[in-house]
């Protein structure tokens, strides 16, 4: 049997709310340094530098990236860091996918609503290349949403039957 392997990243847009947490960071690592510096003078310096370093380090978690890995039949979705620092959010067998549609797919729609938790794994932005998955996992109904490209969307539709797999044309 040949074995199957398909990867994909996929970079989640900046938004407002990432802009003013970073915002938010630099000015509470100003104010921290400030005030340690004229009260605790000789120690504030460790103080202040301990704050702009914790704000850099906060702020790298503001840079993320989504790898999809299919192989063989099962779907891995990491999440990285500022390019840097990787940690795996979900895997699960294809053929457990109950049904695969696009997340505007009219038809399909009802499908999903009785999911009990939403995972998004997108780049943030709605686009034609992006679907929603319902399966059963660790004992809830879980929709997963995320942005496979044409490679990874035909090496899923070699294991799920047409009757789940509800691509848009």
């Amino acid at each position: 049997m040949n074995s199957v392997f398909k990867e994909q990243i996929v970079k989640r847009q900046s938004t407002i709310k990432d802009m003013f947490l970073r915002i938010g960071l630099v000015i509470a690592a100003l104010l921290i340094s400030m005030i340690a510096l004229i009260v605790l003078e000789g120690f504030g310096t460790f103080i202040a530098m301990g704050a702009i370093f914790g704000a850099w380090f906060l702020m790298s978690y503001l840079k993320v990236e989504y790898e999809y890995a299919f192989t063989d039949g099962e779907l891995d979705i990491d999440v990285i860091y500022n390019r840097s620092r990787r940690k795996r959010l979900f895997t699960a067998r294809v053929n457990d996918f109950e049904i695969m549609a696009h997340v505007q797919d009219n038809t399909h729609m009802g499908s999903f609503h009785n999911a009990q938790e939403t995972r998004d794994f997108t780049s943030g932005v709605t686009n034609d290349n992006t679907y929603a998955f319902l399966l059963n996992h660790n004992g809830k109904r879980l929709k997963v949403i995320i942005e496979p490209n044409d490679v990874m969307l035909k090496a899923i539709a070699t294991v799920l039957t047409r009757r789940r797999l509800h691509v848009k044309m």
